[in-house]
């Protein structure tokens, strides 16, 4: 069973959608449809103390995402106003230090793509595009990929950065891969072009029968394989894995249906377990203890799940 350690007081004036630690786990911050996000100091004995409260968007506030500590303290929020709002902490004060405006309807998924590829975030949106937004030489530079999901694009992940030696001993990564969930019932898997000018799709997956509500790109590889966990309103989640993205093979595993809705899905980081929430106001933890054989391990009787 799952026990609660400590609980924080928001006081968020409406629904609170997302709140995530940084880096280091000793800052959290939340958004909220009351168009707030909020920042909290968090000690390791359980308390907490609000930082900031930021102010800029206009409507609800659907997501927010941490930057690598290399880019210092750095936050990038989501909105229904259909901005992206980049936020840094300088001299011990949050500032805005970029809006994103391209996009025509909400927002309604932001990522910071591995530090490995530089300060790099991707966004996704209600209008069917995805953008991919670099800050490189004191200059934002976006990358849009139209028509990325028919009726919408609701969520995206990142790949991890995976080293290749090159011919000259010196380490370099391979292309920059995302993943995206949209309302076309389809997991894409996009790839960015050798010249870097664009994202193509790699892959398109099927195996969900509404709208995908999230996506996630596992942290890092487990038992040779590269993972992606989706869900959505078919209330399906599902497992995809794949030991070679060249050959673009990958296979499904839905580990369970659900009573309602699932919203939001997330690896730990050693890629072993998945938190799985919905719209039952329920959180349940699922473990891959051995290949393909998964464990609900938050209920009062482990319920095993195998191929």
């Amino acid at each position: 069973m799952v026990s609660m350690q400590a609980r924080i007081e928001t006081s968020h004036r409406d629904v609170v959608h997302d709140a995530q630690l940084n880096y280091y786990g000793n800052r959290l911050a939340t958004c909220s449809s009351d168009r707030m996000v909020k920042i909290f100091e968090v000690k390791s004995n359980g308390q907490s103390f609000p930082v900031a409260e930021l102010n800029g968007h206009e409507g609800p506030v659907w997501q927010v995402s941490w930057a690598h500590p290399q880019f210092e303290n750095t936050l990038a929020t989501c909105s229904h106003d259909r901005r992206i709002i980049v936020w840094r902490e300088i001299n011990g004060k949050w500032q805005k230090v970029y809006e994103y405006r391209q996009h025509t309807a909400s927002v309604n998924s932001v990522a910071w793509a591995p530090h490995a590829f530089g300060m790099v975030f991707a966004c996704c949106s209600t209008d069917g595009s995805i953008s991919i937004v670099e800050f490189k030489n004191d200059v934002w530079s976006p990358l849009r990929i139209v028509d990325a999901h028919a009726n919408g694009v609701n969520a995206i992940s990142w790949a991890p950065a995976k080293p290749a030696r090159s011919a000259d001993g010196k380490i370099e990564y391979e292309p920059m891969r995302l993943v995206s969930g949209g309302n076309d019932h389809l997991v894409k898997l996009w790839k960015r072009s050798d010249d870097g000018s664009t994202f193509e799709v790699d892959t398109e997956l099927k195996q969900h029968l509404d709208w995908v509500r999230d996506v996630a790109w596992a942290p890092c590889d487990l038992f040779g394989y590269s993972s992606i966990a989706s869900c959505g309103v078919d209330r399906r989640l599902v497992v995809w894995k794949c030991n070679d993205l060249d050959k673009k093979l990958w296979s499904s595993q839905v580990l369970h249906v659900f009573d309602d809705i699932i919203w939001h899905v997330s690896w730990s980081l050693c890629a072993t377990m998945l938190a799985v929430a919905g719209a039952d106001n329920k959180v349940s933890l699922w473990q891959e203890r051995t290949p393909n054989k998964w464990t609900e391990i938050s209920s009062d009787e482990d319920q095993v799940l195998e191929d």
